[in-house]
């Protein structure tokens, strides 16, 4: 494997959780009880998984190998920002959920936030995903995809955190509100 491909599988997965977001604020809009240990572990699996794991990987590493070369470094910050965005909006989803939780109606916020939470995956991926076809054609060596990816799978708990957030993922995916 690359690193390039695991960034597109890692998106794989971000794709299914995006599906869950959506069809979220679409219940909670149409007035369906969605418990709030399902809310929580969407936002855990936004946290862990998109923010801290894949965003990190691409932060971290990806992005400065590919900026190194002097290509593509418009699009690389466009997606910093928009990482950025991402977590801006991940943060307003937790905290009117706080607020749900004390007592405060803030179901239409919650829904809002999921909803444009989805929205931003769905354009962000796509973008991505281009980028990636283009980096590794035009700027990656093998070797580079190679050591990027073995980095990538050095950490064995972050390996472990990754499949973790994969089961959480198809757990959502069971879920009566989830399912109907």
């Amino acid at each position: 494997m690359s690193a390039t491909n695991q960034l597109r599988a890692d998106h794989d997965q971000v794709r299914r959780l995006e599906k869950i977001v959506a069809k979220c604020a679409d219940e909670i809009y149409r007035g369906t009880e969605i418990p709030f240990s399902d809310l929580e572990k969407i936002t855990v699996v936004i946290s862990e998984f998109v923010d801290t794991i894949h965003h990190s990987r691409e932060e971290d590493l990806y992005f400065p190998c590919v900026a190194s070369y002097d290509n593509l470094k418009e699009e690389i910050r466009k997606f910093m920002i928009e990482h950025e965005f991402g977590r801006n909006i991940a943060r307003k989803i937790s905290e009117y959920l706080k607020k749900w939780k004390s007592g405060q109606d803030a179901r239409e916020p919650v829904a809002r936030y999921l909803r444009t939470y989805s929205i931003f995956l769905f354009d962000h991926l796509n973008k991505e995903n281009k980028f990636f076809d283009d980096a590794e054609a035009n700027v990656l060596s093998k070797e580079e995809e190679t050591e990027m990816y073995e980095q990538y799978r050095s950490v064995i708990a972050i390996v472990k955190k990754v499949e973790q957030m994969i089961t959480e993922i198809d757990w959502l995916e069971t879920r009566p509100w989830y399912t109907k």
